[in-house]
């Protein structure tokens, strides 16, 4: 029997049977690609760690450079504590979380830190993880954060790190999706991230302080780095997003910070074994001194 070409059962016909051949051909170059997706979003990430650290490699060496570096990944929980978890740090998408609901819970308790940390505690089925990744450069452990918000037109992401101290910027990195060419996306660019180095998130009295994004200029506070001229909106994202985020952290880094101070021990001047003559003391005094 001859096929009419012509009629529109046969062209109904076939125009599925493409359909659903393409469609078929397309899942299975989708599926046949993710692994190595996959692979270029985890070294991209490496890349921006170590970018944070001040160290830029190729994505092709990302891995071998991140794995050189690499002291410990740990996770910790909304009070800033480690927490026993068989969870890969690395594996933690922080910016999918924060889309995921996270978002609404800083925004409902932008006030009240402790309020806020209550609800991150309940978060899912053992709370929210928050990774932190332990890396050493010339011979000194850092401590690179990850950090998410929210600037004019979407999401903004980046890596803070820390020195061993617990107090000092070694670096920071940040990236957005949207942001406008020229104002806001500025935030991707050295000329606004190169001056976070050598700021301190706690002052001299040991509180914290954060990173504060300032309109008008820092004008050297040690606290703060120079906002971005028309990008109001996306420097008070940047801002936002460090201050909370490393709230988070800051119990961890205030135990870096103590073990960083120098431990002051007191001890009778009848026991040191040195002359007493080079000393303006006398027998039954005390010294301090201090040790690391």
């Amino acid at each position: 029997m001859a096929v009419d070409v012509n009629s529109n059962k046969y062209t109904f016909i076939f125009a599925a049977v493409m359909v659903i051949i393409v469609a078929t051909l397309l899942a299975l170059a989708s599926e046949s690609l993710k692994p190595m997706q996959n692979e270029n979003v985890a070294n991209e990430k490496r890349q921006n760690i170590l970018s944070s650290i001040g160290i830029s490699v190729p994505a092709s060496e990302a891995k071998e450079a991140y794995e050189k570096y690499l002291v410990e990944a740990v996770v910790l929980d909304a009070n800033g504590a480690v927490k026993q978890t068989e969870l890969n740090a690395f594996d933690i998408d922080v910016l999918k979380d924060y889309k995921a609901g996270l978002s609404n819970i800083y925004k409902a308790n932008s006030g009240d830190v402790d309020a806020m940390k209550a609800e991150l505690l309940k978060f899912g089925t053992d709370g929210v993880n928050y990774p932190m990744f332990v890396l050493n450069k010339d011979g000194q452990d850092v401590y690179v954060v990850p950090v998410v918000g929210t600037g004019l037109w979407g999401p903004i992401w980046g890596y803070v790190t820390v020195a061993g101290d617990g107090k000092t910027v070694v670096g920071a990195v940040f990236d957005h999706k949207s942001e406008t060419p020229g104002l806001g996306a500025e935030i991707g660019q050295a000329s606004f991230q190169k001056p976070f180095e050598g700021k301190t998130i706690f002052d001299e009295n040991g509180s914290f302080t954060g990173i504060k994004v300032m309109k008008g200029g820092a004008k050297g506070d040690e606290h703060g780095v120079d906002a971005i001229s028309g990008g109001t909106i996306t420097s008070n994202g940047v801002s936002e997003m460090l201050l909370r985020t490393l709230k988070i952290y800051e119990p961890y880094f205030l135990g870096l910070h103590s073990a960083a101070e120098p431990e002051m021990v007191e001890l009778p001047v009848d026991s040191l074994g040195m002359s007493m003559d080079s000393l303006n003391v006398e027998v039954g005094d005390s010294l301090e001194l201090s040790v690391n």
